[in-house]
């Protein structure tokens, strides 16, 4: 029998295992533009491509599959960043989707609905959730002009493959917003840590490969405005979503952040694992406007569809049942668990907002909650109704 000479990979990552001195040592790297002979140039570390020149090089498929390979390069290997200048290049067609965004954050005000940011405190910052939806339905002719977009596509393809899931949400920072704390994205960066730490290390390194991060300046961004600040490499670092909350790495990000100003038109792209956030405006009269998109991958869904709600109640009965005959409450859970959806998204964040954290209930957790406290069935299926209204977009 031969003696492993090296130790087993841990199941799990754990927030003792986040070396900030580690984190350190894998960032300590410099951007090669030689590397990346499509980029324009590298500035504080971060990759700067033309669009135009992008649309040349993918002009044939040998083309184009030596773009796609140095994207994805760029969001794993490389910085983990990159902005393309002039990716939309007709601004008539961003200002007019960006008329259509102001139209939606004075409705949703006047309405009393207007929403904050996940990462920032409440303030001069604005919210548009579901903006593509709402674009689609208000503007249709300005949504068919502004994602008949060829950088997106070929970013988001090259990333994610075919069959990729747009998402959008407006980001609005008046003079005087304030920055959002650095964190990593969607899906472990919106769980707290000790729901993170509960997935295997293989899941914190596949979660980025199922999104793609990207913005869309809709104004021209100078830094005192507060465009985004990123930590190149930071995606790298296999324990991030563990240690993004911590001061250490906190701290280590406001000492070596970079900052970038954009151009309207222009979008930046970034692996979700990297460490980023919106800075603050600091301007005297640039209201900073974004379409923040997130495209998500093909294959993040079950393969049959199932009526949970449906579910839920049919089962209800029989788990109450078994709650008040003794049942192992762990073992009941795994029923529940089977009967549920246990993960609170995709969902309508107008109507079902963030609890006690960065995500809105999970029916798994309503549920539970029913047993706990000994609902009657007429109120286990009213709430059950509710939470899947609030996840409905009609009427929103």
């Amino acid at each position: 029998m031969s003696v492993p000479t090296t130790r087993p990979a841990p199941l799990r990552f754990r927030e003792s295992d986040c070396d900030v001195e580690e984190f350190a040592r894998l960032l300590d790297r410099r951007t090669d533009p030689a590397d990346y002979p499509h980029a324009r140039e590298v500035a504080q570390g971060v990759l700067l491509y033309d669009a135009d020149r992008l649309r040349a090089a993918v002009a044939d498929e040998a083309g184009r599959e030596a773009v796609e390979g140095e994207l994805v390069r760029a969001l794993t290997e490389g910085p983990g960043v990159l902005l393309v200048r002039g990716a939309f290049p007709d601004l008539d067609v961003v200002d007019r989707v960006t008329a259509a965004f102001e139209a939606m954050i004075a409705e949703e005000r006047a309405a009393g609905t207007a929403k904050g940011d996940h990462f920032a405190a409440a303030g001069a910052n604005d919210r548009v959730w579901n903006a593509l939806e709402k674009l689609a339905v208000r503007d249709p002719e300005a949504f068919v002009d502004y994602y008949a977009n060829d950088v997106l596509a070929l970013v988001a393809t090259a990333w994610l493959g075919p069959g990729y899931q747009v998402t959008s949400q407006v980001n609005v920072v008046r003079p005087g917003g304030k920055a959002q704390d650095p964190h990593r994205d969607y899906h472990l960066g919106f769980l707290s840590d000790p729901v993170a730490a509960r997935y295997p290390a293989h899941v914190h390194l596949l979660s980025p490969v199922l999104t793609l991060q990207g913005a869309v300046a809709h104004s021209d961004m100078p830094v005192e405005s507060g465009p985004t600040l990123y930590l190149p490499h930071s995606h790298r670092y296999p324990q991030g979503y563990l240690a993004w909350r911590r001061p250490e790495f906190r701290a280590y990000f406001a000492e070596h952040r970079v900052q970038l100003p954009l151009a309207k038109g222009d979008a930046a792209f970034f692996n979700p694992a990297l460490f980023h956030g919106a800075g603050s405006n600091v301007s005297a009269d640039v209201q900073r406007v974004a379409n923040l998109l997130q495209v998500s991958s093909a294959f993040g869904r079950a393969m049959e569809t199932v009526d949970r709600v449906r579910t839920a109640k049919a089962v209800h009965p029989a788990l109450a049942a078994r709650w008040a005959g003794g049942l192992d409450p762990e073992l009941l859970a795994h029923a529940v668990t089977a009967a549920t959806d246990g993960y609170p998204f995709p969902t309508n964040l107008d109507r079902d907002p963030n609890v006690d954290g960065l995500t809105p209930l999970s029916q798994t957790e309503l549920l539970r909650r029913a047993l706990d406290e000994g609902w009657d069935v007429e109120r286990v299926h009213a709430e059950l109704d509710a939470y899947a209204a609030r996840r409905r977009t009609d009427g929103a």
